[in-house]
């Protein structure tokens, strides 16, 4: 990792606690854009009232570290990473339970997540802020298919390897089949939101 890499993880850890005062926010209104570096990093700054961002074409995308944490549903230490899902496109979200828009869009997720798996796409979530026992009733009640790291402190996060908007809960990312950053949601999403999205990027690498 180079220097200017290790200041800007450095420089995420005060960006994150944002996010205890910004736990019903649904939008971002800082920044200008989200770039990709030259060397492939994917380095967010949060852009100006957008609230949905994509990468094209594929060679401006960048890509994340290695993001990975205890399972949420485990007892046994077991653990979940992006890295299970070699050649899939991979959508990850950041919920709560305590989250409103995180429970409204759900469904959605679930909707999505079933209808695209067949295309090799997993879905990986992250949760945020919340008690196990509370997270863990969260997706039993809501019959919630794919895993979810179990991340309190938001530790997972630094893997995003720069300025990424952390004020926003729900936000969505879906990477590519390289697991690069293909597209960025900062909002609550519905499955019309979402479904042509992950269609078209897992179309990119399709034999």
């Amino acid at each position: 990792m180079t220097k200017g890499a290790s200041a800007v993880r450095g420089r995420l850890l005060p960006a994150l606690a944002a996010l205890l005062c910004l736990v019903a926010a649904s939008a971002c209104s800082t920044g200008t854009d989200a770039v990709a570096t030259g060397g492939g990093t994917f380095e967010f700054v949060s852009p100006g009232g957008q609230t949905d961002i994509f990468y094209d074409p594929p060679s401006t995308r960048g890509t994340i570290g290695d993001l990975s944490g205890p399972d949420l549903m485990s007892d046994d230490g077991k653990t979940v990473s992006v890295d299970d899902f070699p050649g899939q496109v991979v959508v990850i979200n950041l919920w709560g339970q305590w989250c409103g828009p995180c429970r409204a869009e759900v469904p959605a997720l679930e909707q999505v997540y079933e209808q695209t798996k067949d295309l090799g796409v997993a879905f990986l979530g992250i949760n945020v802020r919340d008690t196990q026992d509370k997270a863990r009733d969260f997706v039993i009640d809501n019959h919630v298919g794919y895993p979810s790291i179990y991340d309190p402190p938001m530790r997972t996060l630094l893997a995003l390897g720069g300025d990424f908007p952390t004020s926003v809960i729900p936000t969505t990312l879906v990477l590519d089949r390289d697991h690069r950053v293909a597209a960025v949601f900062l909002r609550a999403l519905l499955a019309e939101d979402l479904m042509p999205v992950v269609q078209r990027i897992a179309a990119e690498g399709a034999s």
